[in-house]
């Protein structure tokens, strides 16, 4: 790779780390992208030599996010070897993890862009399907596992475990006090025990 290159890359990252903490400090329609040039010491015209638009920004910021999401769920179920135990890491990360206020209140408010960009509107959804193949994925890999079985196919599984995250994680970012056991109660419903446990 290039010295040029190089530098892109890093001036990139340095955008989108920036443009990050202003989003979850300040809120993304708060947050220009004069701002975060300036926060991270660039010129707006470095801004838009790495993002088209401030909504492309805005998908960088989010997938960092995911990514470190998907990460730490894998992270976390990695070691597993039984059904139980894999139930158990889940929740865990729920009850860590899911309803961050900062970041759920970030992704509910970029999704409302979607109702002026078809931009927007298309590539979060490309975004959601990536992370229903990933969750169907790592679905199977426990089912290889741990030899629990699935109540419907993998990537149904993963539909549902997507929808109800997102509602109960905006759910939880207005009230962290609420439970994580529903979203788990229905994890068991849907990722069944091994015929010798049931």
């Amino acid at each position: 790779m290039s010295i040029r290159a190089v530098r892109q890359a890093q001036t990139r990252e340095s955008l989108i780390a920036t443009a990050r903490t202003l989003f979850l400090d300040d809120g993304y329609a708060a947050t220009s992208l004069d701002r975060v040039a300036v926060e991270a010491g660039f010129s707006k015209g470095a801004v838009y030599s790495n993002f088209k638009s401030k909504e492309e920004l805005g998908l960088a910021v989010l997938d960092q996010i995911h990514g470190e999401m998907v990460v730490e769920v894998v992270s976390a179920l990695a070691a597993v070897t039984t059904y139980e135990d894999s139930l158990g890491a889940f929740e865990g990360w729920l009850k860590l993890r899911l309803g961050q206020p900062r970041w759920t209140a970030l992704e509910v408010e970029f999704a409302a862009v979607v109702r002026t960009s078809p931009f927007v509107a298309t590539e979060l959804a490309a975004r959601h399907r990536q992370i229903r193949d990933a969750i169907a994925a790592m679905l199977l890999d426990l089912q290889a596992r741990t030899g629990m079985r699935l109540a419907v196919p993998a990537d149904q599984v993963a539909l549902v475990l997507l929808s109800i995250g997102i509602g109960l994680g905006a759910q939880r970012s207005l009230d962290p006090t609420l439970d994580v056991h529903a979203f788990t109660d229905t994890i068991r419903s849907l990722l069944l025990p091994p015929p010798s446990a049931g």
